[in-house]
């Protein structure tokens, strides 16, 4: 039997609207299907393929324990964590209720691009999902990247809370599967109705052996609501700069330089 993978394959499924929406769109035959949710049987090497591109994940990871793939495609919390308290931020209360207020508007997901700090000259692409948790709002990011030579996807998944001061939002997060980090980004806030983009700047610690502290522009992208999660997660990783999948504009606003005369790092507004 295939239990976690055919658990796995059915979290997947559940991000659409039918069982039968997915056969179709994998052109693969319903019965069958059915076996590979059922745990009777793992599909052949080349089906399982495609049916990995189709949802955004890789192969390794969708044939692991339930548990750890629920933990790597799930950004919200589960059914009645939105009830419970979340844990305030050591701040004072007049300052994080202030912080609080006119954050509704930034909820939701996002595609963060920026020059990697630890894969100089390409630009990688994370997953950032904000939400409302009691009274604050926190966030979560998703790192997928790729390995050097060969090998599998590593994940880094990022815990934190944003505020928005004086005309400015501010995310503070730590690295909670393994601990060795903390960022801190700061963005500038849309003033139009629907908010697409938000440009900034980011200062945390290369993830290398050289662990150098980095500064870097960043620009986040809104996400669609009707994007699921894997595909979401799909799109993130790393990319050349002059890949035709990037937007010339996002690239142009996280290019780290500066202008003659310039004494300070400053963010790119736009």
């Amino acid at each position: 039997m295939h239990d976690d993978f055919a658990a796995n394959l059915r979290l997947m499924c559940s991000y659409y609207r039918s069982i039968a929406e997915v056969c179709r769109r994998l052109d693969i035959n319903r019965a069958q299907f059915n076996r590979y949710l059922s745990g009777r049987y793992k599909p052949a090497s080349n089906t399982m393929r495609r049916i990995c591109d189709f949802f955004g994940v890789e192969v390794h990871e969708i044939l692991l324990s339930h548990g750890a793939f629920r933990e790597l495609v799930r950004l919200h919390p589960e059914q009645g964590g939105a009830t419970r308290r979340a844990p305030s931020l050591a701040l004072p209360p007049t300052l994080l209720e202030r912080g609080r207020q006119g954050m509704s508007r930034y909820l939701g997901c996002y595609h963060e691009y920026y020059l990697a700090m630890s894969r100089p000259g390409q630009v990688l692409c994370t997953l950032v999902c904000l939400e409302r948790r009691g009274e604050d709002i926190l966030y979560q990011r998703i790192e997928r990247m790729p390995p050097r030579t060969g090998g599998r996807y590593w994940h880094n998944r990022y815990r934190g809370a944003a505020m928005l001061l004086t005309d400015r939002l501010f995310l503070v997060d730590h690295e909670s599967l393994n601990g060795h980090e903390m960022t801190q980004t700061v963005l500038f806030p849309s003033f139009k109705s629907h908010v697409a983009r938000l440009n900034g700047i980011r200062l945390g610690v290369a993830d290398s052996s050289e662990r150098m502290p980095c500064c870097t522009r960043v620009v986040y992208e809104r996400i669609a609501d009707t994007l699921s999660t894997p595909q979401a997660l799909s799109a993130c990783g790393l990319y050349a700069l002059d890949d035709p999948a990037l937007d010339p504009d996002i690239v142009a606003a996280i290019h780290n330089d500066m202008a003659p005369g310039e004494w300070h790092f400053r963010a790119r507004y736009s």
